[in-house]
């Protein structure tokens, strides 16, 4: 189990963006994981199986943060609890560096927050975790040709919600050079 720990934790945190919480799922998957081997099919690849008890952990995680979330802002709403934190402002070298690219970092996760589930996970799996269509379309209990529209259809999306945010704010026009050139050779 542990040639596929950092895997799982990488899937996990590409959901929920935190490494503990991200390791606490990984954990989770692998209890999962463990109680269920009874359960497994000898003719599967046991790495698919993993993955895709691993990306069922953390959307299902991220359902019930979501459903906490409501429940927090009603909270908040009606005056039932009125937390406040402070956070201490962390020591950088390059503030304005990092500041920009965490921004960039965080636009893109909220852009990628507003995708459907399906073209999010297609397109974290194939991005971030770097697997190919076939192993995603095992994971996610799809066709191949399903995923390869999933992930496309996540990137054109992502596209139009970034395009508009990097001109406004970087001058980047390279994603739609880019795009137009793609564009022109087919």
């Amino acid at each position: 189990m542990d040639a596929h720990l950092d895997r799982v934790i990488n899937i996990c945190y590409r959901y929920v963006l935190n490494r503990a919480e991200a390791e606490d799922l990984a954990q989770d998957t692998f209890v999962t994981v463990y109680q269920s081997l009874s359960t497994f099919r000898e003719d599967a690849n046991i790495t698919t199986w993993i993955h895709q008890i691993a990306v069922r952990k953390s959307l299902d995680h991220l359902r019930s943060k979501n459903r906490q979330k409501r429940k927090g802002f009603f909270s908040r709403v009606l005056n039932l609890n009125d937390p406040e934190v402070e956070v201490a402002a962390p020591a950088v070298k390059n503030p304005s560096h990092i500041l920009e690219e965490k921004e960039r970092r965080q636009h893109l996760q909220n852009a990628l927050a507003t995708l459907p589930k399906n073209q999010q996970t297609a397109f974290i799996l194939s991005k971030y975790n770097e697997m190919d269509y076939k192993e995603i379309s095992e994971i996610m209990e799809l066709s191949v040709s399903s995923v390869t529209s999933l992930v496309h259809r996540a990137k054109k999306n992502l596209k139009e919600r970034l395009t508009d945010y990097y001109l406004n704010n970087f001058g980047d026009s390279n994603i739609l050079r880019k795009d137009n050139k793609e564009k022109s050779s087919n």
